[in-house]
């Protein structure tokens, strides 16, 4: 096994959290707020996160949805670079069958080169998105296609980050720079080695995918929350040891929102519920203020989708979410939280991760 790669992947705990905590951002848009907010609200969390020690930082890809502004993740991630030195960035994920793989190479390879050895490429199989956006972003009404060749896809990636096709093969001529072959050149010198790889998911296929080939997994359980544990056995059970890791390795993605007092962590998780809706029934938008969603007339339809959807959100005092993780980590096993925050407010999700911090009495910076 590739020792320092296992390091990377494996993240360490501080102060009294039984596993590593990380952040995933969604790069949330609130109503009365533009995309340039979302993205300060990122640097700072991203700043407090590195400050606290959390282990990563990742931004999810996602399109034509009007309260995320997180579209282009490699962007995003070299934009935090610019603001951070210790906490890992990735993508949580970045979207294979929307992209050649030639370009995630190089997109990623140029993130390593400039924050050496604390970048992640987290993959997923979905669009991130609905059908028509797919389409236009693929070039092809040929949806399952990419999903499909998803196993052939993420060979031709990683063999791109490696720059090790086989002699004969099509692409053997062709290098993602930057990337190894530059240390093969007269007068190169050696780069850092390429970014680990996690396979993302919410059912099985990945959760299979990644056991088989010995790579780390990161399950959404924020949105996939009764897929969780299979998915977790079934990543455990089908796991053989890799250069990569030695044995399994999962994070899981977790709803999470701590505030000073329960009434107000409850009025928040109903706004962003309410931008679920109307998600799930095709009128996205930006996410809604605590106001609005408590003047909304939610349907007894929707109704019964909030309390579904928020029976799987953390949320209430900083205590009250420690508890509420910690019980999470136990029931699921997971060798790592990552905590979404989603909110109306930058400010509420800034604050929200600083009292998790408190809870679990991470480092305080000095």
């Amino acid at each position: 096994m590739a020792a320092d790669a296992a390091e990377e992947i494996r993240g360490t705990a501080h102060g009294t959290a039984p596993v590593p905590l990380s952040v995933l951002d969604l790069v949330t848009v609130g109503a009365g707020r533009s995309a340039t907010d979302a993205l300060r609200t990122s640097v700072d969390i991203a700043r407090l996160a590195e400050a606290r020690g959390f282990h990563r930082y990742w931004v999810a890809e996602h399109h034509s949805m009007p309260g995320v502004a997180s579209s282009s993740p490699a962007v995003i991630l070299a934009h935090l670079a610019a603001y951070t030195d210790r906490i890992r960035l990735g993508s949580g994920g970045v979207m294979l069958p929307n992209h050649a793989p030639l370009v995630i190479a190089e997109q990623f390879g140029t993130l390593e080169a400039m924050a050496p050895g604390r970048v992640d490429l987290g993959l997923g199989r979905a669009p991130g998105t609905d059908g028509a956006t797919a389409a236009a972003l693929r070039r092809s009404e040929r949806l399952n296609e990419g999903a499909d060749d998803f196993p052939q896809q993420l060979a031709e990636l990683i063999r791109f980050l490696d720059d090790d096709f086989p002699d004969g093969h099509p692409y053997g001529r062709i290098h993602a720079v930057p990337g190894p072959v530059q240390a093969t050149s007269p007068g190169g010198v050696q780069s850092a080695h390429r970014p680990p790889v996690w396979l993302l998911g919410s059912s099985g296929f990945s959760a299979r995918l990644a056991g088989t080939l010995g790579l780390p997994f990161a399950f959404a359980h924020h949105f996939s929350a009764q897929n969780t544990v299979p998915a977790l056995e079934l990543y455990r059970d089908s796991f053989r040891p890799s250069a990569v890791l030695d044995a399994p390795y999962a994070l899981i993605g977790v709803s999470a929102l701590a505030t000073d007092d329960e009434k107000e962590a409850r009025r928040q998780v109903l706004a962003a519920a309410l931008n679920m809706v109307r998600l799930r029934t095709g009128r996205p938008g930006l996410v809604p203020t605590p106001e609005e969603a408590e003047a909304y007339d939610f349907s007894p339809m929707e109704s019964e989708f909030v309390q579904s959807w928020n029976a799987n959100v953390i949320h209430g005092t900083a205590d009250e979410v420690r508890t509420g993780l910690d019980d999470l980590r136990k029931r699921t096993g997971a060798d790592e939280l990552m905590i979404t925050a989603n909110a109306h407010g930058g400010d509420v999700r800034l604050r929200s991760y600083e009292l998790i911090a408190d809870a679990y009495g991470l480092p305080t910076p000095a």
